[in-house]
């Protein structure tokens, strides 16, 4: 029997690497980028909108979720791409439900804080 088999689900999704995380500073402001790890280096369109999930900005290392989300406290301005770091964050109460775009159906949210 494998160790994870022991643990429930939930404790294991807790732990696996979901999405990319890149913290920076910028002047005042602790800048927070998020995007599921599956959507890194894509480009997503619909109708005008054209995104780019560029690994120079949401690249920094491999995190979970839980971590990621978490950051959020701290920080003042937060772009969120992806269907794991979106949902959490509304889970978590950081973002509202309607105030998610979603652009070929990924969602992507953003946060400022004055």
């Amino acid at each position: 029997m494998h160790a994870a088999q022991n643990h429930p689900l939930s404790t294991y999704e807790k732990i696996t690497m979901d999405v990319y995380l890149n913290v920076r500073k910028m002047g005042e402001n602790v800048v927070l980028a998020v995007c599921d790890c599956d959507i890194l280096g894509k480009t997503l369109r619909e109708g005008k909108i054209v995104f780019h999930v560029k690994d120079e900005f949401y690249k920094g290392r491999k995190a979970s979720v839980d971590e990621a989300v978490g950051l959020i406290t701290n920080s003042t301005i937060v772009n969120l791409v992806g269907k794991i770091c979106v949902e959490k964050a509304i889970a978590k109460g950081y973002v509202h439900p309607d105030a998610v775009l979603k652009i070929e159906g990924i969602p992507h949210a953003q946060i400022v804080k004055l």
